[in-house]
């Protein structure tokens, strides 16, 4: 993996993938003049490449659209909770003003950020991603996407992006340090209409969910441990979840109360 830009860069540009690079701890390529398939192709590796308003991720060899962050479905699901609708993620949590959120699986943060809508200044909300580069993508576009919702904009500003494998950092979470911990694990298959989840799939971990990680999860959660999945996934009554059925959709969410 190393670190280039866009073409035509300028000095700012320029210095923002240099930093990418160092925080990263690989190597930062001059663009110059050639293609980023010439680049990727000569170093025989994969690239982030930082432009002027994103980071994106890009696969060696590959066609696929890169990944970056955008805020998916967050913001038109914050604009149906200010207009008084309910949203299934926060009922199946619970979440109030002034809760602590642990998401496990964070992924483009979509559930992290109405989970921060929802909690508020008053509360937290932590991120858990294995990836380190998925990691670094999100936690940049979190501070500096800029949308017309300011809502949408303060929300994403207070989500704290931390990267690791969640099997590991569980263990080292106190006990009931936090209200709600949550999982959205990634699957394979595309089991969701959102294309926007696409590019994330190349990348993502596919870390499964234990029962280990659930025992870990119960001793973290003073309230709730939250899992969505395919409504026909096993692993809700594997591991005793509760499951809110939603007629008609893909996913369900269970719960197993503290």
């Amino acid at each position: 993996m190393f670190v280039t830009t866009c073409g035509r860069a300028n000095e700012n540009v320029i210095n923002e993938a240099m930093r990418i690079a160092s925080e990263l701890k690989i190597p930062y390529i001059e663009r110059g003049k050639k293609s980023l398939t010439y680049q990727m192709k000569k170093q025989d590796q994969d690239c982030v490449v930082v432009g002027k308003e994103r980071l994106e991720l890009h696969r060696k060899g590959k066609d696929d659209e890169p990944f970056f962050f955008h805020p998916n479905s967050a913001s038109f699901r914050i604009k149906r909770l200010m207009r008084g609708e309910k949203d299934p993620m926060v009922e199946a949590a619970g979440l109030q003003q002034g809760m602590n959120f642990l998401d496990c699986t964070l992924g483009l943060a979509s559930d992290s950020i109405i989970a921060s809508h929802i909690v508020g200044t008053e509360g937290s909300i932590q991120g858990m991603e294995a990836n380190k580069y998925i990691a670094a993508i999100i936690a940049e576009g979190l501070k500096n996407w800029t949308s017309p919702l300011a809502e949408l904009n303060e929300a994403m500003k207070r989500i704290e992006v931390s990267q690791g494998n969640f099997e590991k950092r569980l263990r080292e979470c106190a006990d009931q340090s936090m209200d709600v911990v949550y999982f959205d694990p990634m699957f394979e298959e595309g089991l969701t209409d959102s294309t926007g989840l696409n590019p994330i799939r190349t990348w993502a971990s596919y870390t499964p969910i234990t029962k280990e990680v659930i025992a870990e999860a119960k001793r973290v959660a003073k309230y709730k441990v939250v899992m969505k999945n395919h409504y026909q996934s096993p692993l809700f009554e594997e591991h005793g979840f509760e499951v809110i059925k939603r007629p008609s959709a893909k996913f369900h969410f269970g719960v197993i109360n503290l």
